[in-house]
């Protein structure tokens, strides 16, 4: 397989490579952030933009730079509200760029990865995501099980308090090589992704049994290390839906009751093990306590999701055109205010997005993520017609990220710009 993977690399075109490049970029930022270049953490927060801008330039380049509708509405509402953000606004020039460049760089990237990957490309990705996943989660234990004082628990630009977050039982919520601990939520959903995809494929698609193995065992592990109730229902709505798939072809129905009654099996075996148990009892402690304080399933499903919505159309009756562009960031926060912990306007996203570019211009861009959204689903479901089942599976972990993920934080929409890309890319079978 390396060998394959050598010869996959070489003939990939410049446009490829950098695709690549944004990809192992989004992986290990934190931990150039954190181990390797400490005193350049803060300009490493947007290591990848140079990336996008290249790939945009080569686009315009070789004339196939995505001039449709949703792109268009993200260059509109940005120019605009760059425009209010220096009249109407904060009126910080720099603060304002830092929060064009999602719409402005990123958010086309989505269509870019589409045209220049197609599916071999995100299925050789899959491979790599899997053999990814298996030094990570060692990382994860290690992490896991040392003080916060250790060095591979060393926060962002030699920070003594340690990466981890707030967890259970004594133990802490940590990153892995991410910035932060939503990095390990969204790298092992998108890891689900495949794991699932590579086992109902069987011998149709060509990987080694070792890393189908290992990549599941990686998995199953990280439910309880990563304690992230947000990696559970990432799982559970990828498996949910696999169940069209089985509509279409009854034998993916057979491997996907085979593959969640064995790793059931797999897991209640190796909750024996001690450190297994140790990490599942505090895992469930959290889950129980958080839900709890939340209301609930009932209640976090409604605070998390609905209500970061209903939060969101809720314009401010006093900035109508909003209080400017980059303002719900953390780096606006600190370059503004000096703190960069503050939220000046909303912890949700389509808060931020009103709260930064007003209810008018705001439902623009929140108009264009959901509207795509719903149609990259419907185009999912349609190429399973002709067996395509990745384009699904890919929709499972990218849905509600594209709708709602924090694009303010940069691993989220790195996953997020990354993830749509590589579902528009697995609908083409060339």
């Amino acid at each position: 397989m390396f060998s394959d993977l050598k010869i996959y690399f070489k003939q990939c075109s410049i446009d490829k490579k950098l695709v690549w490049l944004y990809f192992f970029l989004l992986i290990f930022e934190g931990a150039l952030r954190k181990w390797v270049l400490p005193f350049l953490a803060t300009p490493l927060l947007i290591v990848r933009d140079p990336i996008a801008i290249y790939i945009i330039y080569l686009s315009f380049k070789k004339h196939y730079f995505p001039w449709n509708g949703y792109v268009l509405a993200a260059f509109l509402y940005t120019g605009i509200a760059i425009g209010t953000t220096l009249f109407l606004g904060h009126h910080n020039i720099w603060v304002a760029l830092y929060g064009a460049r999602i719409s402005l760089f990123h958010f086309p990237l989505i269509f870019l990865i589409g045209k220049i990957f197609n599916k071999n490309d995100v299925i050789q990705l899959g491979k790599v995501t899997l053999l990814l996943s298996i030094g990570m989660i060692l990382l994860v234990g290690i992490q896991y099980f040392s003080p916060q004082s250790a060095w591979v628990n060393k926060g962002i630009g030699d920070e003594s308090e340690g990466s981890g977050f707030s967890g259970a039982n004594g133990f802490f919520r940590v990153p892995g090589t991410f910035s932060f601990t939503n990095g390990l939520t969204l790298f092992f959903g998108l890891v689900a992704v495949f794991v699932l995809y590579f086992w109902m494929s069987g011998i149709r698609v060509l990987i080694p049994k070792f890393l189908l193995y290992l990549g599941t065992g990686s998995l199953l592990l990280a439910i309880p290390l990563v304690m992230s109730r947000g990696l559970i229902a990432s799982i559970l709505i990828i498996i949910l839906l696999s169940m069209p798939i089985a509509m279409y072809n009854r034998k993916y129905l057979i491997q996907i009751i085979v593959l969640l009654a064995s790793t059931t099996v797999a897991f209640i075996l190796c909750y024996n093990i001690p450190f297994v148990k140790t990490a599942a009892d505090s895992f469930l402690i959290r889950f129980t306590s958080a839900s709890e304080a939340e209301g609930g399933v009932k209640g976090t499903f409604l605070n998390r999701a609905i209500g970061g919505i209903v939060a969101g159309v809720k314009a401010d009756p006093n900035h109508f055109w909003g209080q400017g562009l980059g303002m719900g960031t953390n780096a606006g926060a600190k370059i503004l205010t000096g703190n960069a912990g503050d939220f000046l306007i909303s912890e949700t996203e389509w808060g931020r997005i009103v709260g930064e570019s007003g209810i008018l211009l705001g439902m623009v861009f929140i108009g264009a993520r959901l509207i795509l959204s719903i149609q990259l689903f419907f185009k999912s479901l349609q190429v399973l017609k002709v067996g395509n089942i990745l384009p699904i599976l890919i929709f499972g972990n990218v849905g509600m990220t594209i709708i709602q993920a924090q694009y303010a934080q940069p691993t989220a929409l790195g996953f997020s710009i990354l993830g749509a890309g590589l579902l528009l890319a697995s609908l083409n079978d060339a």
